[in-house]
This record gives C-alpha cells, sequence and structure tokens, in this order.
C-alpha cells in the first residue's frame, strides 16, 4: 500500500471511493522535475539549518539526482497507487536514501510544496510559449516579406472596404503576436518563486535562508516569503498566465478564421500545402483546413480553463483549500494546445501560397477606392462631408446603371464634381497607388517582436 504524507491522527484508512476521487498523480505527474529541484533547494536549507548533517545531506541529495536524471531522459514511472507526486518522489527518496529520507520533509508542507511546483512550471511553460509566439511572429514576418509586393481587398464588417497590403494585413498579427509576447514574458516576471511557507504560518527556520540564488528556474531565483498565508494561497499567477494564453487564443482563432475564409472558393485569395489539410470520408472533392478550425474551436476550451479557475478561486477563505487542487488541469491543459497551435501554425505558415489573379479579380470592385476618390476631392479643396456624398452618388450612379467609374468621360464625371477627370480617376482607382498613398507601413515588412522586447 502507497504511503501518505500523513496518518497518525487516523484510526482508519482511507475508503477507496475517497481515494479515487481525491487521487491527483495522474495529472501533477507534470510537476515531477520541480518537485525535484524544490526538494533539492529544501535540504541545502535543512543542512544550514543543522537539520541534515553532510551525510544525510549526501544521501537524499544522491536520491533526488538519480530521480532528476530519470525524469530528464524519459524513463521515470509513476505508481498511481500514490496520492500524489509529491508523496511519490517521498517514498522514491526513502527507498534510495534510507532513514535519511524520513528527514525531507523537515520543516515543509505540500501546501508550500505544491506552489512552489506549480510556479516553476508556469514559468519553464511561459517562455516556452513566448518562445513559440516569436516563431509564429517570425513565419508571419517572412510570409509577408515573400509576398511584399501583394495588395489586397481591406473589410470592416466582412464587407470590401479599402485596399490594402498584404504585409500590412499580417502586419497586424504580428502586432497582436507581439503583444502576446510581451504580455507572457510579464506574467513570468511577476512570479516570485518562494519556499519556506510551511503549511500557511512559516517554519521555524529563519527566513534568510530560503534565499537561494542557486536554484533558478528561467530567470527566477528562490526566495523567502514575504507572507505565508499568501504563498501557499496564492493562485493569482496561474489566472494571470491563463488569461494570456487566452488572450493569445483569441489572436490565432482570429487569425486561423480569416485563413479559413481566404481558402474558401468565395475568396479563392490562398492555398494551404495538402500536408496540412485533410479530406472528406464521403466527397473526394474536399480539401478541409482543419487545423484552422481546430485552432479556432479549441479557444473555447482555453476561455473556459480561465473561468474555471477564476470561478474555483473567488469563494476561498485563507489559506490552503483542497479545491485549489483543481488549478492544474486547466493550466496543463491551456499550455498544451497553444505550444501544439503555435507550432503546428509556424509550419502552416511557411507553405503558404496566395493566388493573386484571384485577389486581383477582387481589387477591380471600384467600390474599393471610394474613399480614395473622397480624398482626391479633399485635397483639392472640398469639404469631407461634400466630398462623401458626392462620392456616395457616384457609386450610387455606377451601380444603377451598371458603369464603370474608370469608362466615364470627363463630361459625365465633371456632373459630379470639377474636380473629377478621367486622368484623375485612372489614377486612384488602382491598388498600389491606393496603399502607397497611406502613411502607415505602405510596402514595409513588419518586424518581429525578438527585436523588439528588451529583456531584462
Amino acid at each position: 500500500m502507497a504511503k501518505k504524507l500523513w496518518g497518525g491522527r487516523f484510526s482508519k484508512g482511507t475508503h477507496k471511493l475517497v481515494e479515487e476521487f481525491t487521487n491527483s498523480i495522474h495529472f501533477d505527474q507534470k510537476l515531477a522535475k520541480y518537485d525535484v529541484i524544490g526538494s533539492l533547494a529544501h535540504i541545502d536549507v535543512l543542512k544550514k539549518a543543522r537539520l541534515l548533517n553532510s551525510s544525510e545531506h549526501s544521501k537524499i541529495k544522491s536520491a533526488l539526482n538519480s530521480i532528476l536524471k530519470t525524469i530528464e531522459n524519459g524513463t521515470f514511472k509513476i505508481d498511481p497507487a500514490f496520492e500524489d507526486i509529491h508523496s511519490y518522489i517521498q517514498q522514491l527518496v526513502e527507498t534510495k536514501a534510507g532513514k535519511a529520507g524520513l528527514k525531507l520533509h523537515t520543516c515543509r508542507s505540500r501546501n508550500d510544496q505544491v506552489a512552489f511546483d506549480v510556479k516553476a512550471y508556469t514559468i519553464d511553460n511561459l517562455f516556452i510559449t513566448q518562445k513559440l509566439v516569436d516563431d509564429l511572429t517570425i513565419a508571419l514576418s517572412k510570409l509577408a516579406s515573400k509576398n511584399k509586393n501583394i495588395v489586397l481587398p481591406g473589410f470592416t464588417h466582412l464587407q470590401h472596404a479599402i485596399p490594402v497590403g498584404l504585409a500590412q494585413y499580417l502586419g497586424a498579427y504580428v502586432e497582436m503576436l507581439n503583444r502576446d509576447h510581451v504580455r507572457l514574458y510579464n506574467a513570468a516576471k511577476n512570479i516570485r518563486l518562494t519556499l519556506g511557507a510551511g503549511a500557511l504560518a512559516g517554519t521555524f527556520i529563519p527566513s534568510a535562508n530560503y534565499n537561494l540564488k542557486k536554484y533558478k528556474v528561467q530567470l527566477h531565483s528562490i526566495e523567502s516569503t514575504k507572507n505565508s498565508l499568501d504563498a501557499v494561497s496564492d493562485r493569482d499567477f496561474v489566472i494571470e498566465s491563463l488569461n494570456a494564453l487566452a488572450t493569445t487564443a483569441m489572436h490565432i482563432s482570429r487569425l486561423a478564421e480569416d485563413m479559413i475564409l481566404w481558402t474558401s472558393k468565395e475568396f479563392d485569395f490562398i492555398d494551404i500545402d495538402d500536408a496540412f489539410c485533410t479530406g472528406s470520408s464521403l466527397m473526394p472533392q474536399k480539401k478541409n483546413p482543419d487545423v484552422l478550425e481546430l485552432v479556432r474551436g479549441y479557444t473555447g476550451r482555453i476561455y473556459g480553463n480561465l473561468v474555471n479557475v477564476l470561478t474555483m478561486m473567488k469563494g476561498l477563505p485563507l489559506a490552503y483549500n483542497r479545491d485549489m487542487q483543481l488549478d492544474k488541469e486547466p493550466l496543463f491543459d491551456s499550455f498544451e494546445i497553444i505550444q501544439k497551435e503555435l507550432a503546428v501554425l509556424t509550419e502552416l505558415f511557411k507553405n503558404v501560397s496566395f493566388k493573386k489573379a484571384n485577389i486581383d479579380a477582387q481589387l477591380a470592385d471600384e467600390s474599393l477606392y471610394a474613399t480614395d476618390l473622397s480624398d482626391h476631392l479633399v485635397q483639392n479643396g472640398v469639404a469631407f462631408k461634400d466630398a462623401h456624398k458626392i462620392i456616395g452618388h457616384l457609386i450610387q450612379h455606377k451601380l444603377k446603371n451598371n458603369v464603370e467609374i474608370k469608362s466615364m468621360s470627363d463630361t459625365e464625371l465633371k456632373k459630379f464634381h470639377p474636380k473629377l477627370t478621367a486622368k484623375a480617376v485612372k489614377l486612384i482607382i488602382d491598388p498600389k497607388h491606393s496603399v502607397q498613398s497611406k502613411n502607415l507601413l505602405k510596402n514595409k515588412v513588419c518586424e518581429h517582436a525578438r527585436f523588439q522586447i528588451q529583456k531584462e
């Protein structure tokens, strides 16, 4: 029977149904690496406090390092009979280190232990996710650079609005990802990696002993807690991380939606490599953008994970409550989904080609240049409100009489305004002229976050 880290006060063993209901090792095994790192730091604290002698410290350290090696080389196996990963690693240490292992849990509570483990896991995965965000940003930037001369219809309300450069269009998503990069970095930066809170009130070991610069997770070294109650009951870092992941999910979902539209026959702007699409079990002709649809679909689950933890935390009294065990699965799930999505999208965007002929056909829609025609009148002294009305009448005339504005003579155009000439109209109704007449981005290719963010 698996040993527990508690039990002396109890006269009966735990009911089987309670064991099954409270067991968490099937998901908190992801924390194994961080639990060992925290334990290595903890035994240094115990040795400094003279609660472990050199021989005991050496035996426990050797046991922990051997466990860490199996975790890192992928041979680590869990025993599902144990309550959680902390209990299991404690048992492994006792098996390997003998009686010395019984001292590992001195001045320690799982409340503090799990807070450390989850913080360390979160820090690591925020930086992993940040790197994947950068990879996608680079892929989009390269795609924009490769196709920097392409102009396509811009949309508002999913209706033709005004021509925009592809670099500017993709650049909008680069800006979103840049913000995600910062948001993920800030979420990691806000985490304080602490030990020494005990169950809730601290321990008799001096707090200064817990300042351990030797042990680092990314940019973070271990430090003593400022408030032990907060240290064991804080899950703000989980919520902030889930919020950052939910925002990233929203951004890539919007990107996926645009690409889904662009692959449809109604748009037909792009072609995605066959390796990133699937077919139909019934209709032989189908080429479906399933990857993009799943990116869009998973967003709801990631939102749900955020609401899950917010709701779980909203009514909890200080300090630790078992409810907080339920923070891990939403956190793990969101990281796993986002990281897979970013990785697959990065590869997908390395294999996107643009159908310029189809795009150009839609750019022939003269209503796209109505704003440019209004701007022409404004630049020739016409009040904008009047210019807006004049060009509105011109577009109405075009649609009602099924005529092309570019084919209209000077005489016909001047009926709307003297400054409207055939020469001017032919110059204005041109996608490249439209894009180049604007002061934003023009044909500049967007830069990615890696060169914009200064790390401390």
